[in-house]
């Protein structure tokens, strides 16, 4: 008998009303927070769902791969900057752009991840460090395309075109409902993809390649994949935040782009969905917060982590399932008989 798994009591079974009502009020709150909150905390919501995007990559190869990647920050920006580039030359909607964006990182991602996914370990991560700083590199040197320090500005706002119609995406409120569809259409994709037999076969990997491969499962293949559609991802999410901020420069690969995505995915629970949609929220909320104090602003963020740390050490993750599971009348039991 294998007393790890959930026991489910018999009021629980079937219908599950509070479970629907948790998730009902959380939708509630997401659709109504806008017309209560003020600003700028509006703006630290957007700004949280635009690295929701990279992160939900991120987390497909640390969490379900079990790949250390530095790499999200470099196709952040080479999205950004592809979608700006389309919007300037082209004149293109922002569906377009955003498309472009993704797949363009996508592009670029295959002849990067094959030497790469031949590293392993600190190796690897290391190579993907070395991603970002060329990707910073070239936006400063390409003086022809990037206009290097100084950037591309003046970037149109999202629009979109409908029946001949131009619609503009302006203001705050507006990218945030525009960013709450997005980021709700990945999630949704992303269960998708863990749930199916190709996300199984990437946990499989994480959890013993060799005996995956022994299996037939052709994991160098898979890493590959996993790695190209996290730079999409990425790619998706830069097009959104270039849009947002209508500006584009090499400050999109610095560091702190790389530390952001990582503390989510780390903090927030690797191999949680839920886990990493609320460290997004978080993480970034309290980053955005603490620009009250500037002085202190990342030291006070920097002990905050330490003792996020801690007191949950995997994460929100397994708060976040005990919650789900209490709700759900489920109770897990530890231990063997």
């Amino acid at each position: 008998m294998n007393l790890t798994e959930p026991y489910q009591s018999d009021g629980a079974r079937g219908v599950q009303p509070l479970r629907l009502v948790l998730v009902l009020g959380l939708a509630l709150v997401a659709l109504c927070a806008p017309l209560v909150l003020g600003t700028y905390a509006v703006h630290a919501a957007v700004i949280a769902m635009i690295f929701l995007l990279p992160a939900h990559g991120l987390n497909l190869l640390v969490g379900y791969t079990g790949m250390l990647s530095l790499a999200q920050a470099a196709f952040f920006g080479l999205g950004a900057y592809t979608s700006a580039l389309m919007s300037i030359h082209l004149g293109t909607s922002f569906p377009v752009n955003f498309a472009g964006a993704a797949l363009m990182a996508a592009i670029v991602a295959v002849p990067l991840g094959i030497p790469a996914l031949r590293l392993r370990t600190t190796s690897f991560v290391m190579c993907t460090l070395g991603f970002v700083i060329i990707g910073q590199a070239i936006s400063k040197n390409w003086i022809s395309v990037t206009r290097g320090d100084m950037g591309l500005s003046n970037i149109d706002k999202p629009t979109f075109r409908l029946l001949g119609a131009s619609v503009e995406v302006a203001g705050p409120v507006q990218t945030y409902y525009l960013a709450l569809a997005i980021g709700a259409l990945a999630t949704g994709v992303f269960w998708l993809l863990v749930r199916s037999p190709a996300g199984r076969n990437l946990v499989a990997i994480r959890e013993n390649e060799t005996l995956a491969e022994s299996l037939g499962v052709p994991t160098w293949k898979y890493r590959l994949a996993a790695f190209v559609i996290a730079a999409a991802f990425a790619g998706a999410g830069g097009s959104l935040y270039v849009h947002y901020i209508s500006v584009a420069s090499p400050l999109m690969f610095q560091t702190i782009y790389t530390t952001t995505m990582l503390i989510i995915v780390l903090g927030g629970g690797a191999g949680s969905i839920t886990g990493v949609v609320f460290g997004a929220f978080l993480f970034v909320g309290l980053s955005e917060g603490l620009r009250v104090t500037p002085e202190l602003r990342m030291i006070a963020y920097g002990l905050c982590l330490l003792l996020l740390v801690f007191k949950f050490p995997k994460g929100f993750a397994p708060l976040l399932q005990k919650l789900w599971d209490r709700a759900g009348g489920i109770t897990r039991k530890e231990g063997s008989a």
